[in-house]
């Protein structure tokens, strides 16, 4: 499941090292609303979030959306989960306990323009290793096509066609004669061909 956090309040419990990992991860993912709770931040926590420098309530969970339990204290994390829980918010351990288990990962990111590509693994340091791997093999003109996907599938979706012959059209735009005719004339090429291939579209 990919999750837009955009606009969804955030709270995490924690302010050291593992805490600036996932607020890194979550600005990368385009999240806005960040606040995080704790007595000290580390220096690497990024300034683009609000700071409670205070000891964790379970008040603080209140009109969030996502919670992330990252303190190096098993008792207070242990409470986040459950105060959480509690409140009905999915909540996020980085400490793996199973008697107060979170209820989501944050898998390893590879961004590349309106291409996301994310890797879990079960274990944060072999998901990281694996997405690096994949950095050094990707196609360009998949985030290119990301990118074109942005403007041609709200077009195709409006265009009446029935659902199987819309899925049909994107089953075409995903495969290698697509990605090449985008890779020789761009995205106005793109066009050309897909109104060639499908005039009831008239894009």
């Amino acid at each position: 499941m990919m999750l837009d956090v955009t606009a969804r309040p955030i709270v995490i419990i924690g302010g050291g090292a593992v805490a600036a990992r996932k607020v890194r991860v979550l600005l990368d993912a385009g999240a806005t609303q960040i606040t995080c709770v704790a007595p000290s931040f580390c220096n690497e926590l990024p300034h683009a979030v609000k700071r409670l420098q205070k000891e964790y309530e379970p008040a603080d969970l209140d009109g969030t959306s996502l919670v992330f339990a990252a303190t190096d204290r098993e008792h207070v994390n242990d409470q986040v989960v459950r105060d959480a829980h509690a409140r009905g918010l999915l909540v996020n351990r980085a400490d793996a306990d199973e008697n107060e288990p979170g209820d989501f990962v944050t898998p390893a990111l590879l961004l590349n323009g309106d291409l996301r590509i994310a890797v879990s693994a079960g274990s944060p340091a072999l998901a990281a290793f694996i997405r690096d791997q994949l950095r050094s093999i990707l196609d360009p003109a998949w985030s290119q096509m990301a990118a074109a996907m942005q403007t041609l599938r709200p077009r195709i979706t409006a265009s009446g066609l029935g659902i199987d012959a819309r899925r049909q059209i994107f089953r075409e735009l995903a495969g290698e004669e697509a990605i090449g005719v985008l890779k020789r004339g761009g995205s106005d090429g793109l066009d050309a061909w897909l109104r060639e291939r499908h005039p009831e579209l008239k894009l």
